[in-house]
């Protein structure tokens, strides 16, 4: 994405005067919400801007209209709601009449996408780190070095690696006999990752695996296959998916029939004329 700058600024035209029911939804107010809409180019983030106050503005006209207070919410550590928000909140719980998912909705969901319920993979590895820093390239070359002759020994001595670590690691878990727990993805380096990934129980790297730490010997002594998780474990996210799923949705028409009531100027925003489906 291409960032833009003070260049793009002065070349393009002024944009438009917003207003919502003859109402002027001013440029500092835009130019506050741009930051919140990160764009390809100016116009695209003030058009985005520009849209978002829009639709809040229609939807605390329509709380105002129906008489609705904004009564505000203590959002915890001494925060409050700001009176529109609990005004755009109170509208939403008022017009909006959602149904909750049903036990075969949240059911054929997870049969329809079961590989999104799988639990991740575990591993448990051991390893050795030769550490270097990634700005030195002649301690990386040595780290390097050591790294391979500590694999040569194991290879001919893979009993020994509890003693190597512990006599050769810069890593704390030398006092482990270099044993990381259980880990599973996102937990390391990409790198470590992927050399899991690729090893089998028991065996040792063959290579030393580099990292912006240094170059580790790595053992693995144990790989748990990532499993289908129980529909049970899962109904309550699922269920809380959909809701918010069709929540949106209905936001989404609800804005758009305000919309197809209201006079907007200076930006385009979808519009409908028939009453909300829920």
């Amino acid at each position: 994405m291409r960032l833009f700058d003070a260049r793009d600024r002065i070349s393009a035209p002024p944009p438009p005067t917003v207003r919502v029911n003859g109402r002027e939804i001013s440029r500092a107010m835009i130019t506050r919400e741009i930051q919140n809409h990160p764009a390809e180019s100016p116009m695209a983030a003030h058009d985005a801007a520009a849209r978002a106050l829009v639709v809040r503005e229609l939807l605390i006209e329509e709380a105002r209209r129906r008489g609705l207070i904004g009564k505000q919410m203590e959002l915890g550590e001494g925060q409050r709601e700001t009176q529109e928000d609990a005004l755009i909140r109170e509208l939403l719980d008022e017009a909006l009449d959602l149904p909750s998912p049903s036990e075969p909705e949240c059911r054929r969901f997870y049969e329809n996408n079961l590989k999104r319920f799988i639990s991740p993979p575990i591993w448990e590895p051991a390893h050795i780190l030769v550490g270097a820093h990634e700005d030195n390239p002649d301690a990386r070359d040595r780290a390097r070095a050591r790294a391979t002759q500590i694999i040569d020994v194991l290879q001919a001595h893979p009993d020994h690696f509890a003693g190597l670590a512990q006599s050769h690691s810069d890593c704390p878990s030398k006092d482990q006999a270099g044993n990381l727990g259980q880990v599973t993805p996102g937990q390391t380096t990409a790198a470590f990752e992927d050399a899991l990934r690729r090893m089998s129980p028991g065996s040792i790297s063959h290579q030393p695996v580099e990292t912006p730490y240094g170059f580790h010997v790595i053992r693995l002594d144990r790989h748990i296959e990532g499993q289908t998780l129980p529909f049970e474990a899962v109904r309550e996210k699922i269920a809380d998916y959909l809701a918010d799923a069709v929540f949106r949705r209905a936001v989404h028409q609800f804005v758009s029939v305000l919309a197809g009531k209201a006079e907007i100027e200076g930006v385009e925003i979808e519009r409908a004329v028939s009453p909300l489906v829920q």
